[in-house]
């Protein structure tokens, strides 16, 4: 089976799921930040990264509703890990990394709280919380 197929595979099944409280399914989630990195100029690594970068939700275990979720998924390390099989570093190290850079983003960007989602504040504080300065 090829990488395409896996990816397709995983997003037939699961990425039409409701993103955990919004008002988009996984798969539209992904494609919005595909979406959003492609206008901003970004190479098309990163524009994958973007596209795939809660590829974790669809292969981790976590309840499929937030209110449920009592840890982290550490669906970036379980995503990671995924691509990094699959994929160069210039795809599964953004990945890998999106939740330490939306905590650091938190800690140095006084304005950033305001723009998560409802769904983002209740998993940031299963992954700790803003990073200290």
């Amino acid at each position: 089976m090829s990488v395409m197929d896996e990816i397709l595979a995983l997003y037939a099944d699961r990425g039409d799921d409701a993103y955990f409280g919004e008002c988009v399914s996984i798969a539209e989630h992904g494609l919005q930040a595909a979406h959003f990195a492609r206008a901003a100029g970004a190479p098309p690594a990163l524009i994958v990264a973007a596209l795939l970068h809660d590829v974790g939700h669809l292969i981790g275990n976590a309840p499929d509703e937030l209110a449920e979720w009592t840890e982290d998924a550490a669906h970036e390390r379980v995503g990671g890990r995924w691509l990094a099989e699959r994929f160069p570093a210039e795809v599964f190290e953004p990945v890998r990394l999106h939740v330490p850079a939306k905590r650091y983003l938190l800690a140095t960007d006084a304005h950033y709280f305001a723009k998560l989602s409802p769904a983002s504040v209740v998993t940031l504080k299963l992954q700790g919380g803003p990073m200290s300065r």
